[in-house]
């Protein structure tokens, strides 16, 4: 019981977290935003800023490994170990939000109101697609909340096959897409949110890097294939044939991060 308590606390928890994200970055809504707190020297302040966007990647990537993995379920139990990902994701996001510094400086602003609405449409579209791309997956599964309900109900949930539903026909990995069109689509760009989604995108790009070499071993040629025929982020192409079901699970499913 104690299992699916914290698994659920953790799945709320992120989800406030990732919506306070999104309005940090955007500088919209909240009392600290990416261009708001105190100010430093511009040495200090990439200094803090670039060492909060470091620890971010580093939480994300070393919590992923196998390795640490199987050291960390010697001290909790496996069906907590994703919502303990999930969790120490928040903590990273909170402590880069509290900790970051701005560098205000406005590199550009639109001010036509027409261009400037369709921008944050499409801003919206970007952060509303990331949580919205999990459910054509197994959300509840990628936030930990299904290993700890099967542990809670002492029953097992049977693995998908390798599918690519949606979005997934037409680009490889389309919860980073929609995160790279949150974090650049603005009206309003500021140095201080250049250097937050320059490095969230690099984060992103050798996130998934590293990420796509660990599903070919595991998947073998099915998964070579996805990717031979099938974009990074861009749909750049049609959709492709659909995979059967009987090969792994997809890859958003299986990811780290």
């Amino acid at each position: 019981m104690l299992g699916l308590i914290y698994s659920i606390a953790s799945y709320f928890g992120f989800l406030a977290t990732f919506v306070y994200f999104a309005w940090f970055t955007d500088g919209r809504g909240v009392p600290k935003t990416v261009d708001s707190g105190t100010e430093s020297g511009l040495a200090a302040t990439l200094i803090v800023d670039l060492g909060l966007l470091l620890l971010f990647g580093l939480q994300h990537s070393l919590m992923a490994r196998p390795r640490f993995k199987r050291i960390l379920t010697r001290l909790i139990p496996e069906t907590v170990e994703r919502a303990s990902y999930v969790l120490a994701s928040s903590a990273a996001l909170l402590l880069l939000i509290w900790q970051w510094r701005p560098l205000p400086t406005v590199l550009w602003s639109i001010e036509n109101p027409l261009v400037s609405a369709l921008l944050w449409g499409v801003n919206a579209i970007g952060w509303l697609g990331v949580p919205a791309v999990t459910f054509m997956i197994d959300h509840f599964n990628l936030f930990g909340v299904k290993q700890a309900l099967g542990a809670f109900r002492k029953m097992s949930f049977k693995q998908t096959g390798f599918v690519t539903p949606l979005l997934y026909k037409y680009v490889r990995h389309p919860m980073m897409s929609s995160l790279l069109i949150a974090l650049w689509v603005t009206p309003h760009l500021t140095v201080g949110h250049l250097l937050l989604s320059a490095g969230m995108s690099l984060y992103i790009v050798i996130g998934v890097h590293f990420e796509e070499r660990a599903l070919a071993r595991e998947l073998g040629v099915a998964y070579q294939a996805y990717q031979a025929s099938t974009p990074k982020f861009l749909p750049l192409s049609g959709p492709r044939p659909a995979l059967g079901d009987t090969l792994m699970s997809s890859p958003e499913s299986r990811r780290g991060a």
